[in-house]
């Protein structure tokens, strides 16, 4: 079973060859390639996978389309390259989608340098992108997307990357380590590092934030993996460091695809500083994103402010004039940490900011990654266990690995997938469920899980209650609660509202009417009392009213 109370009751039994601080998405890749390569392995996340920056998205793996106008050719490479590598372990996961970058005449980019930058962009990719790009005249487009404003336009180049669920992306890579016997502890919080008389980390310090409970845990070798609180952790080695990460935010806002019904995500230039602004098609929703601004601080939530909503809100409102959005339309948003490197200057823009990685093995033998790209996460993490493998054997660990194949081993959802595919897959599920679960139910639980929704269906064979939808309306179910915390890790009611579902940004009240029976649920399987149930419906509640916060800030703009 894959419940976090049996992972944290594993945790510290045994030294492990190396423990993994951090269980966003590069956490969760090293996890994964340290254990297919037959290490021993324990990932410790002082929250839930995927928590920060890597629940909190835009939600792309895409090369890098805009990185050629600053001659990254070899991270568009490397991103493309990794492209394609996601979309054959990952297909329920990765998906092709469409981008259309419309040209203005009042633009700083003419059509003709973006249509040798798309010849570029599929070279690099050795010519392997989902489809070919195609330049659309104004007529073309407005088949394609209606609602795009085309006055003063002179094109609009489609081309292709792709979209993904980015929190599950980062949990299935998470529980691939876990079935080759990696350890995965969630709330579970570095509290500090154990060190020798030298000075060398041998392990750390944990404490479980849901129940107070402290261990320490010996470790060969500490990654730090931990995003926008990479320097947090390095500090705790009680040594002054220069910055590895700077911190930038970005926000999103969702509305209706009935607001505004896109079928491409079209990417245009904010009116007021040009900076790309995108509108993605998601399912029944439409999110819109996003912004870029310095962020200091990595205590408390990261939230959208009245302004981030405005800005986009601006941006949308310009090129879909038929289909103008107020602040009322706004469903949710989300805000996340970009942990980008520091740059040398303060002179460099944060969009120009590099998303190149760096890899540093510390003076107390900790190895640090900080930067890089979703896109390229799988890639980063073999560089990762392969730096650290030479940091083990340097200190005289000896430690008998095999060859790295997370470029070629499906990730659980695509382990078994049907040769016709996702649409295969749903067919099979639809009939499969026949008089349990209807077939837009069972397409649904494929989207989510992949080849795993049969394990999903089993449950409510065995329990036909769990058949009962949490929401009246929607399509996810009381069987998918058992499923998260018996076999996903989650722990709180947060878990799964947020990171296992994304009910928390789709449904029109933020899954707040499910929030007392997801409760329920979880406390007939984890046994919680009263007051553990009063804890997880207030935190939720509280989730929820910090992503509104910035609302609040529209009261105040009233009263003043």
């Amino acid at each position: 079973m894959l419940a976090q109370a049996t992972m944290w009751e594993k945790l510290g039994q045994e030294p492990v060859d190396v423990l993994v601080v951090g269980g966003g998405i590069n956490g969760a890749g090293i996890a994964r390639d340290a254990a297919n390569r037959g290490l021993n392995v324990a990932l410790v996340e002082m929250r839930d996978l995927a928590y920060g920056t890597s629940s909190r998205s835009s939600k792309m793996v895409h090369g890098g389309l805009r990185y050629l106008e600053q001659f990254a050719f070899g991270l568009v490479f490397e991103s493309v390259s990794e492209r394609r590598i996601l979309l054959k372990i990952a297909p329920h996961l990765v998906r092709p989608l469409g981008y259309i970058f419309p040209i203005f005449k009042t633009g700083t980019r003419g059509l003709g340098m973006v249509s040798l930058g798309m010849w570029v962009y599929e070279a690099l990719s050795l010519f392997r992108s989902p489809r070919r790009h195609k330049t659309l005249k104004a007529h073309a487009l407005s088949e394609v997307e209606p609602i795009v404003d085309t006055q003063g336009m002179l094109g609009a180049p489609l081309y292709y990357d792709c979209a993904t669920d980015d929190a599950r992306l980062t949990l299935e890579s998470a529980l691939d380590a876990a079935h080759q016997g990696a350890i995965v502890s969630t709330w579970t919080r570095v509290t500090q590092f154990e060190k020798d008389d030298s000075g060398n980390v041998l392990g750390v310090r944990v404490k479980n934030e849901l129940t107070g409970e402290e261990k320490s845990v010996k470790a060969s070798l500490v990654v730090n993996a931990t995003g926008p609180w990479t320097d947090k952790t390095r500090g705790l080695s009680k040594e002054a460091v220069k910055p590895m990460v700077m911190r930038t935010k970005g926000v999103h806002v969702v509305v209706s695809r009935k607001s505004l019904p896109v079928n491409h995500c079209v990417i245009c230039p904010h009116p007021d500083d040009a900076r790309g602004v995108f509108a993605v098609p998601w399912g029944e929703q439409t999110y819109i994103g996003n912004t870029d601004t310095a962020y200091g601080k990595v205590e408390g939530g990261v939230t959208a402010t009245l302004n981030d909503v405005d800005y986009l809100l601006e941006a949308s409102n310009t090129y879909f004039p038929g289909h103008q959005l107020d602040r009322n339309d706004v469903i949710a948003t989300w805000a996340g940490l970009r942990p980008l490197l520091a740059p040398e200057s303060d002179d460099i823009s944060n969009s120009k900011v590099t998303r190149e990685h760096s890899i540093e093995v510390g003076a107390d033998g900790v190895v640090t990654v900080a930067g890089g790209k979703l896109t390229t996460y799988r890639k980063m993490a073999n560089e990762v266990v392969t730096v650290s493998l030479k940091a083990l054997k340097k200190r005289g660990h000896k430690l008998k690995t095999r060859r790295s194949t997370t470029a070629k081993v499906a990730l659980p959802g695509a382990q078994g997938m049907p040769r016709g595919g996702l649409s295969q897959l749903k067919a099979d599920l639809v009939q499969n469920a026949s008089g349990v679960l209807p077939p837009e139910i069972c397409e649904s639980l494929v989207d989510t899980y992949g080849v795993r929704a049969a394990d999903v269906v089993d449950l409510v064979k065995k329990k036909p209650e769990l058949a009962n939808p949490l929401i009246k309306g929607r399509h996810e179910i009381a069987a998918q609660v058992v499923f998260a915390v018996e076999s996903e890790f989650a722990a709180t009611a947060t878990d799964f509202l947020i990171q296992r579902t994304q009910i928390f940004y789709r449904d029109d009240d933020q899954g707040l009417g499910a929030l007392h029976e997801v409760v329920r649920i979880m406390t007939e399987l984890l046994l919680w009392n009263d007051a553990r149930q009063k804890t997880e419906i207030a935190r939720y509640q509280n989730d929820v009213a910090t992503s509104r916060g910035w609302r609040d800030e529209i009261a105040q703009e009233k009263s003043a």
